[in-house]
């Protein structure tokens, strides 16, 4: 639910989405709170946050490159290994 909302708006910019993309945006926001809202109860928040965070990001560069036609090029996908990595290490501490 994390990337709806980047993903949402992207469609609002688009001819004839402006509609679809608001309601993904808005619909995906609000579950994806919730979803974290549950998490919470068995997760420290800063692994929560950092997971639910982290989703987002790595679901939505995935999403920009293999849809949107975003840069793919190497430095970029050692970015978001980093991201993995961090939430990686911050959950085994």
């Amino acid at each position: 639910m994390e990337i709806g909302l980047p993903l949402g708006l992207k469609l609002y910019g688009l001819p004839n989405m402006k509609i679809w993309g608001i309601v993904l945006a808005l619909i995906s926001t609000t579950l994806s709170g919730i979803l974290l809202l549950f998490s919470l109860k068995e997760i420290p928040i800063g692994t929560a946050y950092a997971i639910w965070t982290s989703i987002g990001a790595v679901g939505t560069f995935t999403i920009g490159v293999l849809v949107f036609g975003d840069p793919n090029i190497p430095i970029r996908w050692f970015g978001v290994a980093f991201i993995l990595l961090g939430v990686i290490l911050l959950k085994m501490g």
